[in-house]
């Protein structure tokens, strides 16, 4: 029963970071205002995460993994455009001053000043780029490794600026990005 208590309280605390995070900015954060938002006492926070930064840090490469994970579960079973056309219409649910879209851009400054948070962002990256590039392998895409790259920098960029362009939609990005999927070899019904 401990060890589910201690599971609990340890998400509790992940997802006030997550949420304090977006609300309040990355060095706001403190121990005292993430604990009252957990609902727990200020020292369970330093029983179960060696310092406020390291469960900041967890939180926000939590919840960029998981949308990482989301996107890459909808490229499941498509060629590459459709997969395109789906990840580009799932990113519209993030609008830009959503509190994902702006976790992820307090992270990515904090990562400026933090060597161990980039290292995490980097191993979020590497874990998506591996399986989108082994899909846009087998839909025919050259060099894929580098397409896959550039296409999730490119996905990546678009979640980042639309707070301050929000028509970077998906109508509006899908034609320029779709030019990068076009298939080594194409069939005679791509090139018509």
């Amino acid at each position: 029963m401990g060890t589910e208590r201690s599971r609990q309280v340890r998400e509790r605390l992940l997802t006030a970071a997550s949420e304090l995070i977006a609300e309040r900015g990355w060095s706001a954060v403190s121990t005292r205002v993430l604990a009252e938002r957990a609902g727990v006492g200020a020292g369970l926070v330093h029983y179960h995460f060696p310092s406020l930064n390291a469960l900041l840090n967890e939180a926000a490469l939590g919840v960029m993994a998981s949308v990482a994970e989301q996107t890459l579960a909808q490229l499941e079973g498509t060629t590459p455009q459709e997969g395109l056309d789906l990840a580009l219409a799932a990113l519209d649910a993030y609008p830009g001053d959503d509190p994902a879209s702006t976790l992820f851009v307090e992270a990515y400054l904090a990562a400026g000043r933090d060597a161990e948070l980039r290292r995490g962002i980097t191993a979020v990256l590497e874990r998506f780029r591996a399986p989108l590039a082994d899909w846009l392998r087998a839909g025919g895409i050259a060099d894929p490794e580098a397409t896959a790259r550039v296409l999730a920098s490119a996905v990546d960029g678009v979640m980042l600026h639309r707070a301050l362009d929000p028509a970077l939609d998906a109508s509006a990005v899908a034609p320029v990005l779709r030019r990068l999927l076009v298939p080594a070899h194409p069939t005679d019904k791509e090139q018509g």
